[in-house]
């Protein structure tokens, strides 16, 4: 793509509704890309004048799961810039007035039909009244606009459409035509003087200098609106122009279905808990819709903003694969320093009752010398609770379907060899402790390695995966491992 004669400003404008949903995630970060690769600004707003529906809390959280996935702002809430106040709410004046001069101006006109009205008026003239508003109220005198307001009747606003078709070039999909009169006038302000989405958004963009609006694929069809108000807002000078749009495709889950709010897995809540890195997380979230190369998945943040081109976002939905995301996620936590690896595991640890936190010096020495054996082990943080918990507890819980596969009775021999092996054994040291148990089970019981170490396994961790066996019984220490395997030998393999 080749850079744009004006500076790029994207924005980002979310309601502050429920949750944080995968797809609006995904918009953030292609809008925050495209302005960090093009040098632009990137500029955050809170569309939050739905007064039921938007809440503190989830304002709050959005600002949060931003945060988290690594995203900043140049403009906007906790920031400031220069065309604040960034909340909707706050901008009540400013639609006021812009809604005046467009009424002046002759763009927009007061609506006085109803539903019911406009439906009769299409059945009369042989018409779908599906197809809605007919545009019957721009031609009201003023005698007439008095009479209604006589019968009690307060008017709507709505912007006059052009009268010739629609078009433009989408940053992803190219040219874009809607034909003349396909898209009815439409309302912009409420009878009530509530100024609606559709009204707001645009006037916000022109406002804030907006150049680039990159939005999801389901609001393409009111794109012919926003760009007929923009002519208006050029036409009174509140806007110097319209914006590039770029429409990216949308984000699907299971039976290639949209992911909407109600699917669990687009939660952005269940991925956090679950311990996906954020570098990770945002690394699986560049790749619906788009590609670094054909031969590469995993890459950073600051890759991602140097080789981002929206030019080269598919049209095509994106499927949201949470295997590919695990995949993609284990990748960057193998990458992990280990001292990074061990900071970001502990409160997982912690909030199971397994370490202190911080941890004791016991516990940390532990954790760092484990933590590259449990890296390549590990797909999301969370699954240090299950892999490493045996290492922090005196007696481990083992897994019912564990010992279904691996402590059957006919292996009581194996706990009886390895715990007689590792109760005498002169030197403690994970080379030592290997030796011993093949000497013991492999030599001394013929058996083969599968046979002869899963049950140890299971009796010494309690799950059938877990991090090398022998570095794991060299820290668990000898009294541990042995009083392990008596217990397992009278419990499970009798």
């Amino acid at each position: 793509m080749s850079a744009p004669a004006t500076p790029v400003r994207t924005r980002f404008c979310p309601s502050p509704t429920g949750t944080v949903h995968v797809g609006l995630l995904r918009t953030a970060l292609f809008n925050w890309a495209h302005a960090r690769h093009t040098g632009g600004t990137f500029v955050f707003r809170i569309e939050d004048t739905d007064a039921a529906r938007d809440s503190e809390e989830s304002y709050r959280h959005l600002l949060d799961s931003l945060r988290w996935l690594g995203l900043d702002w140049d403009e906007g809430p906790e920031v400031g810039g220069p065309h604040g106040p960034y909340r909707q709410s706050e901008r009540s004046d400013v639609y006021r007035e812009v809604a005046g001069e467009l009424v002046a101006a002759g763009h927009l006109y007061e609506s006085f039909s109803t539903t019911e009205e406009v439906e009769a008026r299409r059945l009369a003239a042989g018409q779908d009244p599906k197809l809605g508003y007919d545009n019957a109220d721009r031609l009201l005198t003023d005698a007439q606009k008095a009479a209604l307001r006589a019968e009690g009747r307060e008017p709507v606003l709505r912007l006059r459409m052009p009268d010739e078709d629609l078009s433009w070039t989408d940053l992803v999909r190219g040219e874009v035509r809607f034909a003349a009169g396909s898209v009815p006038d439409f309302v912009v302000v409420r009878a009530n003087g509530a100024p609606l989405y559709p009204f707001v958004n645009p006037v916000d963009d022109a406002l804030m200098g907006v150049t680039d609006v990159l939005r999801g694929e389901d609001l393409l069809p009111s794109t012919p609106r926003q760009i007929a108000l923009y002519r208006a807002l050029t036409d009174v000078g509140v806007a110097s122009g319209t914006p590039r749009f770029g429409h990216l495709p949308y984000v699907t889950g299971e039976g290639s279905k949209k992911l909407s709010k109600r699917d669990p897995q687009s939660n952005v809540d269940v991925y956090r808990e679950r311990g996906f890195l954020p570098e990770g997380f945002a690394n699986y979230l560049a790749l619906l819709g788009w590609s670094i190369a054909e031969d590469r998945d995993v890459f950073s943040m600051a890759e991602l903003a140097a080789a981002f081109d929206v030019t080269r976002v598919s049209t095509n939905p994106a499927r949201f694969d949470v295997k590919k995301a695990e995949a993609i996620n284990a990748t960057h936590v193998r990458a992990l320093p280990v001292d990074e690896f061990v900071a970001r595991v502990v409160p997982f640890l912690a909030a199971a009752g397994l370490v202190a936190e911080p941890p004791t010096p016991e516990q940390d020495r532990v954790l760092r010398a484990i933590a590259p054996l449990a890296q390549e082990r590990t797909v999301v943080l969370s699954d240090a609770v299950n892999l490493l918990g045996f290492l922090f507890t005196d007696d481990v819980e083992v897994d019912p379907a564990a010992v279904a596969k691996n402590l059957r009775p006919e292996d009581g021999e194996v706990l009886d060899a390895a715990a007689a092996a590792l109760r005498d054994l002169g030197e403690w040291s994970t080379p030592a402790i290997e030796q011993a148990l093949k000497d013991a089970l492999v030599e001394g019981l013929g058996r083969k390695p599968r046979q002869a170490f899963g049950p140890v396994r299971v009796a010494v961790s309690g799950r059938t995966v877990s991090p090398p066996l022998y570095e794991s019984i060299e820290l668990l220490g000898r009294d541990r491992t042995v009083r392990r395997l008596e217990t397992a030998r009278e419990q499970h393999a009798r």
